[in-house]
């Protein structure tokens, strides 16, 4: 049987624009959970309006708060994410190195982005969320550290 994604194909370049989206999607869940309190026109105003909006629980804020910044957090690594599958690549690293490296950050963001907005109710999980942060910053050095030894 064939596998799911042939990984002897470069998909690492592929991997920035679906980090890019799996950051922004906790924020378009933030925008549509925050319904009238998300201004389009002025979007970062949504916190203040949520801190005014007494027909949401405290619950549900926290959420909406945690999904955006679970948005800026995506979008505060991924230049370095990028940079380091350029690097990759660049060296020449084995293609399946790399595709599994990129998969894997992938796969550290969608548990970051769904523990942090959707589990942290339980503060137990907080240090899931942390792991899956880690993991994802170990796979970026991975990346750096395999193009660094290559060249």
């Amino acid at each position: 049987m064939a596998p799911f994604l042939d990984l002897s194909s470069n998909w690492s370049l592929h991997s920035v624009p679906a980090a890019f989206v799996l950051a922004l999607l906790p924020n378009f869940y933030a925008s549509m959970a925050a319904g009238k309190n998300y201004d389009l026109a002025n979007p970062r105003k949504t916190e203040e309006h949520l801190a005014k909006d007494t027909t949401l629980s405290k619950q549900q804020v926290n959420r909406i708060l945690r999904a955006k910044a679970a948005a800026n957090n995506g979008l505060e690594t991924i230049g370095l994410y990028a940079a380091g599958v350029v690097a990759a690549n660049a060296a020449k690293l084995p293609v399946e190195t790399v595709n599994k490296l990129s998969l894997f950050y992938l796969g550290t963001r969608l548990v970051y982005n769904f523990v942090y907005v959707f589990l942290q109710d339980n503060r137990k999980f907080a240090p899931v969320r942390s792991l899956a942060w880690m993991a994802g910053l170990g796979a970026i050095f991975s990346l750096f550290i395999k193009a660094g030894n290559a060249l």
